[in-house]
């Protein structure tokens, strides 16, 4: 990550502390994953995702979803990886459905 992506570069823009209420659960899936990625920390993860989610809103819930469950079929054994040019199309089908 750049100092830029981060808000960790001192001529920034100010960074503003707020609450968010998750459950353990999801927070301890959160820390599993900030830290298998290698982020720094849990909020330079947070800020990385919501700032993904604002530059690509295009990208929908259902599109997540769809990962997540494709994910979920592979750590389970139920299904195979797919070439990039299978995830562009099935990107570009969800993008139709809009």
């Amino acid at each position: 990550m750049s100092d830029a992506d981060t808000g960790v570069n001192d001529n920034g823009p100010e960074m503003v502390q707020i609450n968010l209420r998750l459950s353990k659960a999801f927070l301890e899936d959160i820390d599993t994953t900030w830290e298998e990625q290698g982020f720094n920390s849990r909020s330079e993860f947070l800020r990385y995702a919501a700032r993904d989610a604002v530059k690509h809103p295009e990208f929908s819930r259902e599109g997540w979803k769809q990962i997540a469950a494709s994910e979920h079929d592979l750590r389970s054994g139920s299904a195979e990886l797919v070439s990039r040019e299978d995830v562009v199309e099935m990107m570009d089908r969800v993008e139709d459905d809009k």
